[in-house]
């Protein structure tokens, strides 16, 4: 099974089997370059690469034209390196993630560059490693305190997990399960735009799964609270690692059922069939999985 499209699907780049696909954002997608390390694993003895984020930009270093992940020391300007985790081993150095405030001026040679959206301009490998590190930061910030005591929690060791030293409740790192799908009907496949997305922006049906809610259960529910319309045979198809903050999107496709296009008006303002032919100049992100699902169960 060989994928179609951009470079991001190359599997002789990643150095991966030819049936295998992987997305951007997984961690796999890095291939051998890259080890990911826990808190209170063996660090390489080496100079570190930095992964410093500012909000959902990657602040990298200029020299010669081209813009690189920072090492060796920090600069002088990034607050609070106490608080610098090693995520992984990047090519043999260690590969460390720090937090930059919103308020800070990055001055040059380094500057600030998106790592998500549609039109992002980083590269797939570095939007990668610091969307990694996003869902990592975002994780230690939102982990600080017990959720039934509030006391101060404690590292359970070799884990990102969080021990109670009150209570001894323990919390691991929330990761948040949705389906995505593509519903088909011949050769028309169904995109919905949401009420949060600019003008002309299509994408497939998606969703949170509920408590006690299979993923199939929750793809015909999402179709038809989301457009009116019924699916059958659903396939699975693939995954991917969505670091904003912290979501696992499961994707499928779905066979037409029956039912009229009825958007709910609320979180989906319109819902069409498309063709190859007919599809919209910008559905959703270069580097989301949706677009992988587009791209290979379109045509």
């Amino acid at each position: 099974m060989r994928c179609k499209g951009r470079s991001f699907m190359n599997s002789d780049v990643l150095n991966l089997p030819s049936s295998t696909c992987v997305l951007p954002f997984n961690s796999a997608f890095l291939g051998s370059e890259f080890q990911p390390l826990k808190p209170g694993m063996t660090t390489p003895a080496a100079s570190p690469y930095w992964l410093m984020i500012q909000g959902a930009s990657l602040i990298l270093s200029k020299s010669d034209g081209k813009l690189q992940l920072p090492e060796g020391e920090p600069p002088s300007w990034c607050e609070k390196t106490s608080h610098a985790l090693c995520i992984g081993a990047w090519r043999g150095r260690p590969l460390f993630t720090i937090p930059v405030a919103k308020t800070v001026e990055i001055p040059p040679p380094y500057q600030a560059v998106p790592f998500q959206g549609p039109d992002a301009p980083l590269d797939e490998r570095l939007s990668t490693m610091a969307g990694i590190a996003h869902q990592i930061i975002t994780w230690e910030k939102r982990s600080q305190h017990c959720g039934c005591c509030g006391a101060v929690m404690e590292r359970i060791p070799l884990t990102w997990g969080k021990r109670c030293p009150a209570c001894r409740a323990e919390y691991f790192p929330h990761i948040h399960p949705c389906i995505i799908v593509l519903v088909k009907r011949g050769k028309e496949f169904l995109l919905v735009h949401n009420a949060n997305w600019p003008a002309g922006r299509f994408s497939l049906v998606a969703g949170f799964v509920d408590i006690g809610e299979s993923l199939e259960a929750c793809v015909k529910r999402e179709v038809l609270e989301e457009t009116g319309v019924f699916v059958k045979n659903i396939r699975y198809v693939g995954s991917q690692n969505w670091p904003f903050p912290a979501q696992q999107m499961i994707g499928f496709i779905a066979d037409y059922a029956g039912g009229e296009l009825r958007p709910d008006g609320v979180e989906v303002l319109e819902a069409r069939w498309f063709t190859v032919e007919t599809m919209p100049p910008y559905p959703s992100s270069i580097r989301s999985i949706a677009r992988w699902i587009m791209k290979r169960y379109c045509a």
